[in-house]
């Protein structure tokens, strides 16, 4: 019998692999962001901030090119986190992304 875990990657591997990719990454935190404002989730957008940051080296590098402390870090990006304006805009920035605005009409 074939052992079907030895020939198939995680979801999750598959994700941060993608999540390389500057395009592919923004793209999911703009999805990400628009859920926010659809539905006020924010723990959507957190863990797509999470994920983003694992495929650019993980939070430990994140923390260094943002200046912030890692378990500071860690609390902003988890479930129960509320990230201050300026600290998201220290997160996008060390990710490479900045946020913008558009006119919804």
């Amino acid at each position: 019998m074939m052992n079907l875990s030895k020939n198939t990657t995680s979801y999750q591997d598959e994700l941060i692999a993608s999540l390389k990719n500057p395009v592919e990454a923004m793209v999911y935190l703009r999805v990400a962001l628009d859920e926010y404002q659809n539905d006020n989730d924010f723990q959507v957008l957190l863990l797509a901030l999470r994920n983003v940051a694992e495929a650019r080296g993980g939070l430990n590098e994140l923390a260094k090119k943002t200046n912030l402390n890692r378990q500071s870090l860690y609390k902003t990006l988890s479930e129960v986190g509320n990230p201050r304006l300026d600290t998201l805009g220290r997160i996008l920035k060390a990710l490479g992304f900045h946020l913008s605005l558009e006119l919804v009409i």
